[in-house]
């Protein structure tokens, strides 16, 4: 392994790590929550725009395309609705990012005391997958929330995060909270596995110093998270449907949404009504979106990090 992955992986105090991923994750979460809700709407519509007969009946838009979206929410909700849920969202990229980082060196690092050291990728594959669980989990009702008032068009279902909270809990219980967690972990292990791989190997080349201003960083997040991204996308997709399950279902912006039984039944059910393409729905702006949410990241969390190392090398506050 190359002294430049060594310096990546092993640099920084934790408490150092865990500051840097969460200022990554707010930073990255702030610039790209508009994108956010073109793609939950786009995901959460049920109908295929190739079949008209699956749009008679429906009360909700009829969405066409991330811009025409974009253009829509504006149009009848007002700007401000580009940053529907973003409270939830800013709370759970905050703790996902000082999470993710965390459990990516411990891991990392717990595998270097092996007898035998796994090959790189797939040391890499491991501490992401890990990394990607561990948040997922840990922050996952603030990523139902999240998707929750994304999905609220001009009627407002909760009333404010509190009211969301208390009401999922009163009628939905304690598992109200978790619907969709398999297809979350399920595609956040392969994906942040990927995602880090492609990751390390680009920034050995493009990293660091490599490129102006930092931007091999940045380009090394870009590529990596599209070819991840691309690759697990249907499960995020009916992650998205079975959030938005439960008594109010047919409440949001989509009242048709069906109701799914499980990850698998409900993509046998969205490739039986909608076709292939109806696994793929919102993939373009999710691109869009994870492009520069991974470029901001890794970006904010090399430029963090290095910030906190070199402010504070004789800091014992800093040594935990």
């Amino acid at each position: 392994m190359s002294a430049e992955v060594e310096r990546l992986k092993d640099e920084g105090t934790r408490l150092q790590v865990i500051i840097s991923g969460a200022v990554a994750g707010l930073v990255s979460r702030f610039c790209i929550a508009p994108l956010d809700v073109v793609k939950i709407r786009l995901q959460l519509q049920p109908h295929s725009l190739s079949d008209p007969l699956s749009l008679n009946g429906i009360k909700g838009p009829v969405y066409k395309g991330a811009f025409s979206t974009f253009r829509a929410i504006v149009r009848e909700e007002g700007v401000r609705a580009l940053w529907k849920g973003n409270v939830p969202a800013e709370l759970m990229y905050v703790c996902y990012g000082g999470i993710q980082f965390t459990t990516y060196r411990s891991v990392t690092q717990a595998q270097s005391l092996l007898p035998t050291r796994p090959p790189p990728s797939v040391e890499s594959f491991i501490s992401g997958a890990a990394a990607g669980a561990a948040a997922t989990t840990a922050t996952y009702p603030l990523d139902l929330l999240r998707t929750r008032f994304a999905a609220q068009g001009s009627d407002r279902i909760y009333q404010g995060l509190l009211g969301a909270v208390r009401d999922i809990s009163r009628y939905e219980g304690p598992r109200g909270f978790f619907r969709g967690l398999s297809a979350a972990v399920g595609q956040i292990v392969p994906y942040m596995g990927l995602f880090f791989t492609g990751y390390e190997f680009l920034h050995q080349y493009i990293g660091g110093t490599t490129l102006p201003f930092g931007s091999g960083d940045a380009t090394a997040g870009v590529f990596a998270s599209i070819f991840a991204k691309t690759a697990v996308f249907p499960l995020d997709l009916v992650r998205k449907r079975l959030q938005v399950q439960g008594p109010t279902r047919t409440r949001y912006i989509h009242s048709n949404i069906p109701e799914y039984k499980g990850v698998i039944r409900g993509l046998a059910a969205i490739w039986q009504r909608e076709g292939y393409r109806g696994w793929y729905r919102g993939l373009t702006v999710s691109l869009i979106k994870a492009a520069p949410a991974s470029a901001v990241t890794m970006w904010t969390y090399e430029r963090v990090l290095h910030a906190l190392i070199d402010t504070n090398k004789n800091d014992e506050t800093w040594e935990i």
